[in-house]
């Protein structure tokens, strides 16, 4: 490969992209089209859901293809994703060039000839049944279907104009590359290339060498998420990049002095070497540590990789040409992972001038590793032990014990403003809190807006990642978006009270009385629930115009608000006494405080409302005073 991996839209001024001159073929040894209509009806869905009102390119997949002549390329990994689009665009009456084989099956007829005749299947006398490849007639069906179902006149329409957004990336392989070798990899590995493996191979094409053995090992390394990075390095290569001890943070000096394997991926980055890399940790294992799934990470590696191209791109000083324009998005778009880093290389000034891709890409694999071992010790994540299936929130390093152990403690926090530095076990219990109430309430990977912060900060100055001062700087993720609620004097907003809000005052409830809620963790409570209901059940007390109100709301699981259906308070309090024991802080301090219906509604929500928005006020430097809903 030479150059930015090509992107071939799938519709364009030209035409479509089987129907630009290009013909692909699909070998013999790949299996027969077999896609049913579980896939296709995804594909399609996919497309769908592409947001309108953007010209920004969306990712569909990868075709690896070998060239055969000019405009002729053999399919070798891609061929079910190919094939339902020419399936698509022909039943979306989008012109192919069938004349010249725009797709072709070696030495199968059958599936030639329905391609051919996909328009007339069904007519009686047009086709011969016989003839006809059952599968792809079966999925020209299933599309048919799907549309006829699903899309009016307007919504194909609006179909036609997301598949113009719609690409594929191409990628060649290498020359006397084993065909057939290959295609077992492929085959074995049941899955198309990931995105990030796509980027993978565009950033080390500028690489040779050492610094291309550089980047293939970080990359590998940091692409698991599954366990703590030093473990995905060879003892010795692990005691160059963090010390003896595993714990150091992997300055630039340190990783440049390492021997790196030339032997290995050193000169260049084949597709089957892509494709074959690593999927398990590798290295010495700890005795504590037999099982390399113990930990979950929060986010998987292609939305980590959009978090440290933000924080490379504020450390490095990359900006935008243009000021008024956004050089990342502030959404985190897994879909767009590879154009993104196309436009920064492209679109991005570094000191002053064009990005230099080989300068970029070395410099990000160290800020790439950095940031992965700042992730693992300071961003919280799941863990799994002694046979726990729902896993706990962790906030543990890794540390070497001796020559051949190592463990996993709380990672630790001094404090630094003080003659004697002390670790502080208990700020560890605050940072794990705060971010855990960070994490169930964005819980889409798309607005962890948090996670680049953090990181952001701890690039900026490492030692913060040891630092008491870390809780504060995560606190205040969570209480820029109260104050924010808290300023603009609505606390009427009912289900649509933010979660954040709801999140940071339990936190604030339990930082005040953390003996008292000891067993208090924060869960995916994702509704809000009113305690004097909006809907009486049976009639048997009146509505309440003030339901909506910030003092009678909380966060529950989603299936205990179905239980607490319509109850009064009093009911919801005898009935759910232990449910209500181990949820919000809120929710217990709400059921504390019930005596009766007409006293919540008399005066009881009002106060506790007051008492939770001086509380909210206090923590995020808000005059007490603000008007309330009274």
């Amino acid at each position: 490969m030479s150059g930015i991996v090509p992107e071939l839209a799938i519709i364009d001024t030209a035409g479509s992209i089987f129907d630009r001159g290009d013909r692909y073929e699909i070998p013999l040894y790949q299996r027969p089209y077999a896609w049913g209509e579980e896939h296709i009806e995804r594909l399609i869905e996919d497309i769908d859901d592409i947001p309108t009102g953007s010209d920004q390119k969306y990712y569909l997949g990868s075709l690896v293809v070998a060239r055969k002549g000019d405009s002729l390329w053999e399919v070798i990994d891609g061929q079910q994703r190919l094939t339902t689009l020419y399936l698509l665009l022909s039943a979306l009456g989008i012109r192919s060039d069938e004349e010249n084989g725009a797709l072709t099956f070696s030495c199968r007829a059958k599936s030639d000839y329905t391609l051919a005749h996909l328009g007339k299947l069904g007519i009686s006398g047009e086709v011969e049944d016989k003839l006809v490849e059952q599968n792809i007639a079966n999925g020209m069906r299933v599309i048919m279907q799907k549309l006829a179902t699903d899309f009016d006149e307007e919504g194909l329409a609006t179909l036609r104009k997301k598949l113009a957004r719609t690409c594929l990336y191409r990628i060649e392989v290498p020359e006397h590359t084993d065909l057939n070798h290959y295609f077992e990899i492929m085959n074995t590995r049941g899955e198309q290339l990931e995105q990030h493996e796509v980027l993978k191979a565009w950033l080390m094409e500028p690489l040779s060498g050492r610094d291309a053995a550089m980047f293939a090992s970080i990359w590998d390394a940091c692409s698991d998420m599954s366990c703590y990075v030093q473990m995905r390095f060879d003892v010795p290569i692990r005691e160059k990049l963090f010390g003896w001890g595993f714990d150091a943070f992997p300055t630039s000096a340190r990783i440049r002095s390492v021997p790196w394997n030339t032997e290995k991926g050193g000169n260049s980055l084949g597709i089957k070497d892509i494709v074959s890399s690593r999927s398990v940790c590798e290295g010495q294992r700890g005795e504590e540590d037999d099982d390399p799934s113990r930990f979950e990470s929060i986010i998987d590696f292609r939305f980590f990789l959009l978090h440290v191209l933000k924080v490379f791109a504020h450390t490095k000083s990359i900006v935008g040409k243009d000021e008024d324009v956004p050089l990342i998005a502030s959404l985190l778009d897994d879909k767009k992972l590879g154009q993104t880093f196309h436009e920064v290389v492209s679109k991005g000034l570094w000191e002053g001038g064009p990005v230099d891709r080989a300068r970029f890409s070395i410099e990000f694999a160290e800020c790439l590793l950095q940031t992965r071992f700042l992730f693992d010790k300071c961003i919280v994540k799941r863990e799994y032990v002694g046979g726990d299936l729902d896993g706990k929130w962790s906030l543990k390093e890794l540390r070497r014990e001796s020559k051949k152990s190592y463990r996993y403690s709380n990672t630790k926090f001094k404090r630094t403003k003080c003659q004697w530095a002390s670790t502080l076990d208990k700020t560890n219990k605050s940072v794990l809190m705060i971010q855990s109430c960070l994490r169930v309430s964005y819980t889409s990977p798309k607005v962890m807006h948090w996670i680049t912060e953090l990181l952001t900060r701890m690039m900026d100055d490492p030692s913060l990642a040891g630092s008491e001062e870390f809780a504060s700087i995560a606190e205040e993720c969570a209480s820029g978006a109260a104050r924010e609620f808290l300023v603009s004097g609505d606390y009427m907003q009912g289900v649509n009270t933010p979660h954040i809000v709801l999140n940071y005052l339990d936190y604030l409830l339990w930082s005040r009385e953390k003996r008292r809620y000891d067993d208090f963790v924060f869960e995916f409570r994702t509704s809000v629930e009113h305690w004097y209901p909006q809907n009486p059940s049976d009639d048997t007390f009146v509505k309440w115009g003030e339901v909506d109100r910030f003092g009678n709301l909380c966060l529950v699981q989603r299936n205990v608000n179905s239980k607490f259906s319509n109850l009064n308070p009093v009911a919801k309090k005898s009935t759910y006494q232990e449910m209500i024991a181990k949820g919000s802080l809120k929710l217990r301090r709400m059921s504390e405080l019930t005596q009766g219906i007409e006293d919540w509604k008399g005066g009881v929500c009002q106060e506790h409302e007051r008492e939770m928005l001086g509380i909210l006020k206090e923590a995020c430097g808000i005059p007490s005073d603000l008007t309330l809903n009274d």
